[in-house]
């Protein structure tokens, strides 16, 4: 579980030959994917090392969860503890990107998340997960399974080691039975299957999830689908939208497939699922503000505990890509909301 060195080909802008290729679909600024299956990734938001651009308050190291598969970890914790003794809860997060484009590395989340950090006081795991279409989904679901029974390893590692010099100061300093699942668009839609399927023990309990605008879909549309106003910051349109739905879910998958609507025919009966309380944070300016709201009306009819957020006059993405007026008001409120909600549950 040492530093990695940046061999990933997923964060690198992939300059290939495209004679005798067309594109097949693309995302204009972000991805193209050619007929032969090749991938372009654009290098929009540049990858940044862990060590970069942090204030005196957070530590930040890069771990590596699985080899074969080349998923890892970006890690952050306080610098600072109120006493030697102190145990900080663990928020699992998954980063945004439509479940195709998108990286732990990519220096909006690095900024973000070592805010959230310091500000909740809390042990972040951001976990660098494969991507569409190269790997449709569920592989993402999945790699955030990996994710969590690694981190099960690591709490049976510190209980069967205790005391030893020999572990990482995260794990010293990180409680186990205070775990919260979290992401923003695609990566809050993997923190929400990843917790209908994780099961609390006794060595990692799941206290909580933290959903920021949650990347849902179906074949029915909204009306803030359809009638949502885009601003010229947008970081999310319908068109969008859909090109990332049939680049992530598997060939042939309608978006009322179960991976994409959990709502839906397919998709497990809410009331039946063992779910932690949630928190659903949303934007008013985001095409999938009313499909979240939905989603948290069904929750809680199925007895579900669910707060829910809605922030004014910003839309998707606020939070790491400052792409509205207000985004730095509403970021601050957004920190501050998911502070309260991992401190109300000890």
């Amino acid at each position: 579980m040492g530093a990695l060195h940046f061999g990933d080909s997923r964060l690198n802008f992939q300059l290939g030959k495209t004679h005798g290729r067309h594109v097949s679909d693309e995302i204009e600024g972000l991805i193209r994917v050619y007929n032969d299956g090749y991938v372009e990734r654009l290098p929009v938001i540049p990858n940044v090392p862990c060590t970069w651009g942090l204030g005196p308050d957070t530590a930040c190291i890069d771990v590596e969860i699985d080899r074969q598969t080349n998923v890892w970890a970006r890690i952050y914790t306080p610098r600072r503890l109120r006493s030697n003794f102190e145990k900080l809860p663990i928020v699992v997060y998954f980063h945004g990107g439509g479940f195709c484009v998108g990286s732990a590395s990519w220096s909006c989340y690095h900024q973000f998340l070592s805010r959230l950090s310091a500000s909740a006081h809390c042990v972040i795991i951001s976990v660098n997960y494969r991507l569409a279409p190269e790997h449709r989904l569920p592989i993402a679901y999945n790699d955030g399974l990996m994710a969590m029974k690694w981190l099960r390893n690591q709490a049976r590692y510190r209980q069967n080691h205790h005391g030893s010099n020999e572990l990482n100061s995260w794990i010293n300093c990180s409680n186990f039975h205070r775990v919260f699942l979290s992401g923003d668009s695609a990566g809050a839609t993997i923190a929400y299957h990843v917790a209908t399927c994780v099961e609390s023990t006794d060595l990692l309990f799941v206290r909580g999830v933290i959903l920021i605008q949650p990347f849902f879909g179906g074949e029915i549309r909204t009306w803030s689908e359809k009638n949502q106003v885009e601003s010229s910051g947008s970081a999310l349109s319908l068109a969008t939208s859909d090109c990332y739905w049939r680049l992530a879910l598997p060939v042939g998958s309608t978006r009322d497939d179960k991976w994409c609507n959990p709502l839906g025919k397919g998709s497990p009966k809410l009331e039946s699922l063992s779910l932690p309380p949630l928190l659903v944070c949303t934007c008013e300016f985001d095409i999938l503000k009313d499909r979240n709201i939905d989603f948290c009306k069904a929750l809680k009819s199925a007895g579900k505990s669910v707060e829910q957020v809605v922030y004014g006059g910003v839309g998707h993405a606020f939070q790491v890509l400052n792409n509205y007026p207000l985004s730095q008001v509403r970021t601050k409120e957004l920190l501050l909301d998911v502070t309260n909600f991992i401190n109300g549950r000890k």
